[in-house]
């Protein structure tokens, strides 16, 4: 069983506080000052540490590609967040993880906001099957098209492109400060869920591509898929 996720993010303005002693600085201004101190890139985009989780949404499917179950969260309570998270991952006992970019934020921000709030994770996200760099059981789509990194990243809305399938139509990364200063939580969790299920459409085209799955299996899945990834984006 894979847990196909994604998780949405803010800054930690109360954490970016102590660690730039900036208390009165607004949270503009901190974001500058965090960005020319604390980055090592030229977006900006800080790195996990520094973020807190407001939505996460998942999607069980089978070995064989096979979509089960939808759980989600979105939220001000990170701690609830981060339970309710743990709670849907101990649902299977040898799940797989699959995701775009998860194992340079996604699963650092995890483990670093479990141990802000004093929680434990599940043992499973840190077993050698998910540890290990190469592993088959955590498939992070961005080192599966880059060889590891030997090639460039491709961004997820890229390949959607590249398949012809329209990704990213209810907003953009960068959105989500403004959508939670607005208090639009729901519109997060929306945008987290179209991201996942373009993530599984990409997954699914790649086993595909590789001979992992056959043609009959995988245009049925493929079909169904991009249905509800249209039904997703029509409901912005």
């Amino acid at each position: 069983m894979f847990f196909v996720f994604d998780v949405e993010t803010i800054p930690d303005f109360d954490f970016l506080r102590k660690v730039l002693n900036s208390p009165d600085n607004s949270e503009d201004d901190l974001l500058i000052l965090a960005s020319e101190e604390l980055t090592r890139n030229n977006s900006g985009f800080l790195p996990p540490m520094y973020h807190r989780m407001v939505s996460w949404v998942g999607l069980w499917v089978e070995n064989t590609g096979k979509p089960v179950q939808k759980v989600s969260w979105n939220g001000t309570d990170e701690k609830e967040g981060l339970k309710q998270l743990f709670d849907a991952l101990l649902t299977y006992k040898d799940f797989g993880l699959i995701h775009h970019t998860g194992r340079g934020f996604d699963l650092p921000l995890i483990t670093y906001r479990a141990m802000r709030h004093d929680m434990q994770m599940p043992i499973r996200l840190n077993h050698y099957d998910i540890r290990y760099r190469f592993s088959n059981s955590n498939i992070d789509l961005m080192d599966e098209f880059s060889n590891y990194g030997a090639s460039s990243y491709p961004k997820l809305k890229h390949l959607g492109h590249l398949i012809n399938v329209p990704f990213k139509q209810t907003g953009e990364g960068n959105e989500v400060l403004k959508m939670y200063s607005e208090g639009k939580l729901d519109e997060i969790e929306h945008y987290c869920y179209e991201d996942v299920m373009a993530t599984y459409v990409v997954w699914l085209r790649m086993k595909y591509t590789t001979g992992d799955i056959s043609e009959e299996i995988f245009k049925n899945l493929n079909e169904r898929a991009i249905r509800k990834l249209m039904e997703i984006q029509a409901e912005t």
